[in-house]
């Protein structure tokens, strides 16, 4: 299975190079930024509050109507790259198998790493965007309601306790390659084993190390977040009236 990922990579690369800048390009779409210069006289998000070009910021700026349209909107941005990258993939296969299925999963993981990517480095924006947390949550509810629902739980969990939208995202970011393991390991992998076409170890490999991936960038990301929460500066949730 290594070998034939391997093959895959250099027999699609044009494919692969599609969805990457398909994704990165709807992940550069900041519209945090520009819902922002439309409802403010041109003001720049990212000059104002937190600096940051995210919903949180947004809410606390300009109010909870761009707010809600921000998040919306970040979140659909999101399920179009996952499902881009997953149909690109799945051009490539004639015959629908378990390898197939694998294969489109990565293909979604890859548009929703680059549509992350795109909304914490946009190019349109002069790279400079948010903390990619409500496109991963996209990726997530894509690629596996399972994860996205338990993962959502951690992240209300935490709100629910601390206010803080920060470290409830910190702590969904931890949880979420721990629980995408639980799940495709001993929920898809294990059971699969007596079946005629098993789910691969590689799948199991590459799902949690992908999940391992994005966390870590967004932990990354929220470490001004991070100095501010150990400090007890950090601020709870609040809203522009």
């Amino acid at each position: 299975m290594g070998n034939s990922f391997v093959n895959f990579i250099l027999e699609n690369w044009l494919r692969i190079l599609l969805a990457i800048v398909a994704a990165y390009a709807l992940g550069s779409l900041s519209f945090s930024i520009m819902i922002t210069k439309k409802v403010t006289k041109n003001a720049d998000i990212r000059k104002m509050g937190s600096g940051n070009a995210g919903f949180t910021n947004v809410l606390r700026s300009v109010g909870k109507g761009p707010a809600i349209a921000t998040i919306i909107l970040d979140f659909l941005k999101g399920v179009a790259a996952v499902f881009i990258g997953g149909l690109i993939f799945s051009s490539i296969f004639a015959v629908n198998t378990q390898q197939q299925l694998e294969f489109i999963t990565y293909g979604k993981y890859l548009g929703g790493i680059f549509c992350i990517l795109g909304h914490m480095y946009p190019v349109f924006f002069g790279f400079k965007g948010g903390k990619g947390v409500v496109t991963t949550a996209a990726l997530m509810a894509v690629v596996d309601w399972r994860v996205f629902l338990c993962t959502l739980g951690v992240f209300l969990v935490v709100f629910l306790i601390s206010k803080i939208i920060s470290l409830s995202s910190l702590a969904g970011a931890v949880a979420y390659p721990i629980i995408t393991f639980c799940f495709v390991y001993f929920i898809d992998y294990v059971p699969s084993q007596a079946a005629a076409v098993p789910v691969s170890m590689l799948f199991v490999i590459l799902s949690t190390a992908f999940a391992f991936g994005i966390g870590l960038v967004v932990i990354v990301k929220h470490r001004a977040n991070i100095k501010r929460i150990i400090n007890g500066t950090e601020k709870k949730i609040t809203a522009k009236k």
